[in-house]
């Protein structure tokens, strides 16, 4: 915890002085010599009227009094301010016109007094004495306000202690949650696996021979069927087929979150040739076009990414526009991590391989770019649009095994961006390939 204190002192507008005298002539002498100086001051007549003014106002930082006036003098006055409890802080100057020794001065001291000056006044040792004061006084607010916020931060850090004492138990039964939580999110995982071998094997076998059997009964028995049998034997097969790649799916999506494969140098443009010749038939029955940019060789897990650019050619070329062929470009650039949607704070200055997948497809709105990466989530229906919904978290997962970041930038009608960013440090890139 961090505590700053400003010194901030008051201006000299802000020191208030009264002066006290008999004369007009002397008042209005003082007052043309300090107010130059900037200073707010206040003037009495007599001590009556001193007192009066002091029981309205009691911020005055010090006081000019004369000691020779009528019916009460400087002395008599400075012992009834000193009586009041409010005013014993105020210092006075008392101003005297004779010499009375050793005595009168004693007796000033003992009233109260701080200095004397002597009539007729000097305006620069005036000047001098008042600066004095009103600086001591600055000084003396300072401080004041210091030993305030001091105070206040004392007692802010006692509490912070005494609730760090009391936390101290509620921290080792939050770490004992967490060791039970980590045992259970093993024993989740776990559980995971099996049931991706029970959808691997034991779901598919019999969703294959019902796909296999409604084959045979749609080709053997078509004409006895008639036409509302054959649609009914249409849809068991087409209902049988979505769900095997809904069982795929979800198999692909739990290899992707148990973090397997080993990370090597790979060349991404090398692979995307491979993915691309395996993808020719739907690329030619699409006429599709597809620029690949120079791409940076990295230390990644191939097989996950050969599955991230698969996904997102496939998205591309299925949300396609009827009245357009799809038009994909993927390129790369290398950026800081301050530039990254979502990056955290302490990765700002870290280097960032960022990689882009863009189609002019029929794109979505953009309030829906969080929601497209999320399980099962599909912005079409079915019926328009095969998919089972968990193409695109599958890319996040693989994005994230490799610590870093995916988002999308769309408009409706006129495509997508897909932007993959890949820390640099954690990918150890080797270089960018020249173009061939």
């Amino acid at each position: 915890m961090e505590y700053i204190f400003e010194n901030s002192l008051p201006a000299k507008s802000d020191i208030k002085l009264l002066v006290v005298d008999d004369r007009d002539d002397n008042l209005f002498s003082i007052e043309t010599i300090l107010e130059k100086d900037g200073y707010k001051i206040r003037t009495a007549n007599s001590g009556r009227a001193a007192l009066r003014t002091l029981l309205k106002e009691d911020d005055f930082t010090l006081i000019l009094m004369d000691v020779q006036m009528p019916d009460l003098n400087g002395f008599e006055t400075a012992t009834l301010i000193y009586e009041r409890d409010k005013l014993k802080h105020i210092p006075i100057i008392f101003i005297t016109a004779n010499d009375h020794g050793e005595d009168s001065v004693f007796k000033g001291y003992q009233m109260g007094g701080v200095d004397y000056i002597y009539k007729p006044i000097n305006p620069e040792l005036l000047r001098a004495k008042v600066a004095v004061f009103a600086e001591l006084f600055r000084k003396n607010h300072m401080l004041l306000a210091q030993e305030q916020k001091v105070a206040a931060a004392n007692r802010l850090l006692e509490k912070e202690i005494q609730e760090r004492i009391q936390s101290e138990e509620k921290v080792n039964l939050l770490n004992k949650q967490l060791l039970e939580n980590i045992i259970q999110l093993k024993a989740t995982n776990e559980e995971l696996e099996r049931f991706a071998y029970v959808a691997s094997h034991d779901l598919q076998e019999p969703l294959r021979k019902i796909i296999l059997f409604s084959d045979q009964l749609a080709m053997k028995y078509r004409h006895i069927l008639k036409e509302e049998g054959c649609n009914s034997v249409d849809r068991i097969m087409k209902s049988s087929e979505r769900m095997q790649m809904l069982i795929k799916n979800i198999l692909s999506f739990s290899r992707s979150a148990t973090n397997s494969g080993a990370f090597e140098p790979t060349n991404l443009n090398q692979l995307l040739e491979g993915l691309i010749s395996d993808l020719e038939v739907s690329i030619q029955q699409k006429h599709a076009v597809i620029d690949i940019d120079p791409l940076p060789v990295m230390n990644i897990m191939p097989d996950q990414f050969r599955q991230l650019f698969q996904n997102l050619i496939i998205n591309a070329l299925k949300f396609s526009k009827q009245s357009e062929p799809p038009h994909i470009h993927i390129y790369a650039e290398k950026v800081k991590g301050m530039q990254i949607e979502g990056v955290k704070e302490e990765l700002y200055d870290d280097d960032f391989y960022t990689i882009y997948v863009k189609d002019n497809g029929i794109g979505f709105e953009q309030k829906y770019a969080d929601d497209i990466f999320m399980l099962f989530k599909r912005l079409n229906s079915f019926d328009k649009y095969e998919g089972t919904g968990i193409g695109l978290s599958i890319c996040k997962k693989i994005v994230e095994q490799h610590r870093g970041y995916i988002s999308a930038q769309s408009t409706l009608n006129v495509g997508t961006t897909f932007t993959i960013s890949i820390p640099v440090k954690a990918t150890n890139v080797i270089r960018m390939p020249v173009t061939r």
